[in-house]
């Protein structure tokens, strides 16, 4: 397999060095690299930014504001917003419902959403788990019945969706619901979106273990979402949700992600190495375990080299999403793992990082080092468990 970039490539790979380092907020950056929450107008304004130059939803269809990229380009931008300490942007909107409304909508859902969707003008949340559907999303039982009256042809919903990750600042909302209870659980699921100031829709915060606040409760009380909102068919979004989970396990891996964060614990050992606070023996322990991580996150790279040469000749990633997504949010865990071993006792701070304080990166990241180890435990439940993921690697490669 050929491993090097081609010169093209690397002309593209300057290119959009150039542009980060031009564009990109320093304000935003300095959260970035200390782990400091983003809020929502952080977001919004840099795939504003992203989307004034035509790069805040490359992977999508020309038609639709996307670049005709190769996978390798995508990669490769990909790896060097992780590297510049840019934010990603919402993933709501840019790799769920954008892919999914240009594969699966109708042409009046693409007018009145695609754009908006791009530029963040509408705000989208993920309405999928419930209290006894999550890794086993199939089960989920939130109802919606179809009722003709005189307020038109309209879907009645009732029930509740959970962990609704930022349903606080939403305008809208994608998400299956139950149409036909008759057949197999993976039947009579429909997709649909709702507008998250319908009458009847109730968010409820969730304070989650790094005292931050991102997840919901969402309830549905008689909440009338028109027929025209349904995307695909009735009774097929569970075809639609495949196709937009095999796209958000692929992005979940965020390997140029883990090579920052490597690098940031390289420059931390340093650190601790050179003002004395690690004795000889902790400094050949961390420096073993450092080596083992790199090597394990070059083995990822690869894998995801060889995702981009087969997307590159059609032929697709298969399980190797899975893959991915398993070993990668092993490895952003593992690297959480070893900043909270090395700060110690400073890693119970969480107090916000002092822009006035000076300019010393680590300094922020130790601070942020607990909170940021307890909220990365959740990227193994995200887009299908690990365990889950583990079963279609076994069904899929193995045979088992």
């Amino acid at each position: 397999m050929k491993l090097d970039f081609t010169p093209e490539e690397t002309a593209f790979r300057d290119e959009v060095r150039a542009f980060l380092k031009e564009a990109l907020p320093g304000d935003l950056r300095r959260k970035m690299i200390d782990r400091e929450h983003l809020g929502k107008e952080d977001i919004v304004r840099w795939q504003r930014i992203l989307n004034a130059r035509g790069w805040a939803v490359t992977h999508w269809p020309v038609e639709y504001g996307g670049q005709a990229w190769t996978p390798a380009q995508r990669y490769i931008f990909q790896e060097e917003m992780a590297l510049a300490h840019a934010p990603e942007g919402s993933p709501f909107n840019v790799n769920m419902i954008g892919p999914v409304l240009c594969k699966f909508g109708t042409p009046a859902q693409k007018e009145k959403f695609l754009a908006a969707t791009a530029n963040i003008d509408i705000w989208w949340c993920q309405g999928f788990s419930e209290p006894g559907a999550g890794s086993d999303l199939a089960s989920l039982k939130t109802t919606a019945v179809r009722v003709k009256d005189s307020g038109g042809d309209h879907y009645v919903l009732n029930g509740q969706k959970i962990w609704t990750t930022q349903a606080q600042h939403a305008d809208w909302m994608f998400g299956l619901f139950r149409t036909d209870s008759s057949g197999r659980k993976q039947q009579g699921i429909t997709f649909l979106l709702l507008d998250m100031k319908t009458p009847g829709i109730t968010v409820r915060p969730i304070e989650t273990i790094d005292g931050g606040h991102d997840a919901n409760e969402v309830f549905f009380d008689d909440v009338r979402v028109p027929v025209d909102n349904v995307v695909g068919e009735e009774g097929k979004g569970w075809d639609v949700a495949k196709h937009l989970l095999g796209s958000e396990r692929s992005g979940i891996a965020r390997i140029g992600l883990s090579k920052e964060r490597l690098s940031q614990l390289r420059a931390l050992e340093r650190r601790l190495t050179d003002d004395g606070t690690l004795t000889p023996a902790e400094q050949a322990r961390l420096a073993h375990k450092l080596a083992e991580v790199e090597v394990e996150l070059r083995a990822l790279e690869l894998t995801q080299l060889r995702v981009v040469a087969a997307d590159a000749h059609g032929g697709g990633a298969n399980a190797a999403a899975s893959i991915l997504k398993v070993k990668g949010t092993e490895m952003q865990q593992r690297m959480t793992e070893l900043v909270l071993e090395l700060a110690g006792p400073a890693g119970l701070a969480t107090a916000p990082h002092d822009p006035a304080g000076g300019d010393d990166a680590e300094d922020g990241w130790v601070a942020a080092a607990a909170p940021f180890y307890f909220t990365m435990r959740k990227v193994s439940i995200f887009g299908g468990s690990n365990e889950i993921q583990k079963n279609i690697i076994a069904k899929t490669l193995l045979g088992l």
